[in-house]
């Protein structure tokens, strides 16, 4: 039996956190770790056709799965998934990064090896990594398990990107098992601070209708069911922002849309900016969530409950844990003794006539469709641009989890984050929406879920450029029109010969393509759809109003 290594230590630690698929791109430095991988009892490799892509993906399995890797070499590798790691960062993506180095004796010597700037440093980019990762450790021999606990704890507790470098000496250096979990961080809430919370927040709830509105931390610091105790505590009316879309049921009657600040749809603005009380659940504002920070919320009657603190009328209750916090609305609202009566039926307006199936598509035909088409289960990534905001404001049925960048906003993010999600939950379909310049950014993707045997069903928007840029400044600019390509092709070039593909313009045509995505649920499906160049969906247009509103403000 071959020695047991630090290498064997790292992968077997990743599967106690759940990760049975490691994504990357094998370089020199990596590749006897590599052998490891493959070898290893319960994790498999996936690699990418880049680093960027490989890196999209481990984002997407992430969001999903709870936590995920990637492995890349030294310097060029590392540097090209770089992008990617910003981006879970920026999101609150788990991610732990392994990056493959050159040995400790070729460091030591200070040697001019390749993948290097030649200068004989060879931290120049764990400094880089600092600033988009939580934790980070160049392991030793000496104390290399440590360190690996000490990242992936924080990773694991923090929920966002960690950073191990490892030289190739180093992952075979022999080492014991773990002879214990990975400990878990204790309680932070400080029982005064909740005390003090509860008082104040049964003051200010009183007997009051009490409206929630919630974002995606809640998803990601694992309390989704501690928010659905407190909905289920009273008649609770609750709205999200698209950053958190589909982190609760939108199929429920007490669902009040998206909040979007004065992008939003004027009931739901009226319902959250009115609210006798209001309940901020993990809600961060930002530009492209909250139409350009035109959200108003009163503080005096606003709970705002955070990760570690929250405030109840402006004033700061901490150490004090976001599910603690819940735990104690939740409880108020049970304690009170009313019930707050039923909330009035929702004005839905009525339905727009079908299109005559001849009828050319537009935006506003296309999302409706989509919509529609969904089925619970679906796991549906929208690009940024048309994609994710035509859809944003669509309610999904339940069961259906979306996802999409608005933060990092970094585009083409999705078709390789698609890769992830599906390898994440293999029992899920997986619907992807991407506009043409987004997908070609990232499609060689399509390759890599062809040779993992998964089924998307992928929408490739073509309106001839980029039409969100177009939208904020420079209509018809050269510099926002892109090539065009044979998109209904790209799927047989890039080795996915059983694939079906079909170019739409028309509703007639888009019904048929859909009917027969979902009549075939192990083939994967690509749909073109052809729109105008200047058609913009109205939250993403009123959006980009904003955005060069902002852009040219002095």
């Amino acid at each position: 039996m071959s020695e047991y290594t630090v290498g064997d230590y790292l992968l077997d630690r990743l599967a106690e956190l759940g990760i049975t698929e490691v994504f990357g791109v094998p370089g020199d430095f990596n590749l006897e770790f590599l052998d490891h991988v493959v070898a290893h009892d319960s994790i498999r490799w996936v690699g990418g056709a880049n680093e960027l892509n490989a890196g999209y993906a481990a984002d997407g399995y992430g969001r999903l799965r709870g936590i995920s890797a990637l492995v890349t070499t030294f310097g060029v590798g590392e540097l090209s998934a770089a992008n990617a790691i910003a981006g879970s960062y920026a999101e609150h993506v788990p991610v732990v990064h392994i990056v493959g180095a050159p040995s400790k004796d070729a460091q030591g010597a200070r040697r001019s090896v390749h993948h290097s700037l030649g200068d004989g440093d060879f931290e120049h980019f764990l400094r880089i990594a600092r600033e988009i990762t939580c934790a980070q450790a160049n392991l030793a021999p000496a104390t290399a398990t440590r360190e690996i606990d000490r990242v992936l704890s924080e990773v694991r507790e923090q929920k966002r990107p960690g950073y191990l470098l490892l030289a190739t000496d180093v992952a075979r250096f022999a080492v014991d098992p773990p002879s214990e979990p990975l400990p878990v961080y204790s309680n932070g809430t400080s029982p005064r601070a909740l005390s003090m919370f509860v008082e104040a927040a049964r003051q200010l709830i009183a007997d009051h209708q009490v409206t929630v509105l919630a974002d995606l931390l809640v998803h990601r610091l694992n309390v989704v069911d501690k928010l659905e105790e407190l909905l289920a505590a009273d008649t609770v009316p609750y709205a999200t922002l698209m950053w958190g879309k589909s982190l609760l049921d939108e199929s429920a009657p007490n669902f009040l849309g998206i909040y979007a600040g004065a992008a939003s749809a004027e009931g739901v603005r009226r319902a959250v900016e009115e609210a006798p009380v209001l309940v901020t659940a993990g809600v961060q504002f930002t530009d492209m969530v909250s139409g350009f920070f035109t959200q108003k919320i009163d503080p005096t009657r606003t709970i705002d409950v955070g990760p570690v603190q929250s405030t109840v009328a402006g004033k700061v209750f901490a150490p004090l844990d976001i599910d603690a916090a819940l735990e104690a609305l939740a409880a108020i609202l049970r304690d009170r003794g009313i019930t707050s009566p039923p909330l009035p039926a929702p004005v839905v307006a009525p339905p727009l006539p079908v299109p005559g199936p001849d009828a050319a598509l537009t935006q506003e035909v296309l999302w409706d469709k989509l919509s529609e088409a969904l089925t619970p289960g679906n796991v549906v990534l929208a690009d940024q641009g048309t994609s994710f905001y035509g859809m944003a404001g669509h309610r999904l049925p339940g069961g259906v989890t979306f996802v999409g960048q608005p933060l990092w906003a970094s585009i083409g993010y999705t078709l390789p984050a698609a890769l992830g999600a599906a390898l994440a939950h293999p029992d899920r379909r997986v619907v992807l929406l991407i506009g043409d310049g987004a997908a070609q950014l990232t499609v060689q993707e399509l390759g890599i879920m062809g040779r993992e045997r998964i089924a998307p069903v992928i929408v490739v928007v073509n309106n001839d450029g980029y039409t969100v840029e177009r939208a904020i400044h420079g209509p018809h600019a050269y510099y926002n029109d892109i090539a065009g390509w044979r998109w209904t092709e790209l799927p047989h070039a890039l080795g996915v010969s059983d694939a079906l593909t079909v170019t739409v313009r028309t509703y007639g045509e888009l019904a048929a393509a859909l009917d027969a995505a979902g009549s075939d649920q192990n083939r994967m499906v690509l749909i073109e759809v052809v729109l105008p160049p200047s058609d913009v969906p109205p939250l993403l247009q009123q959006i980009a109003a904003s955005a060069a509103a902002a852009n040219n403000s002095p």
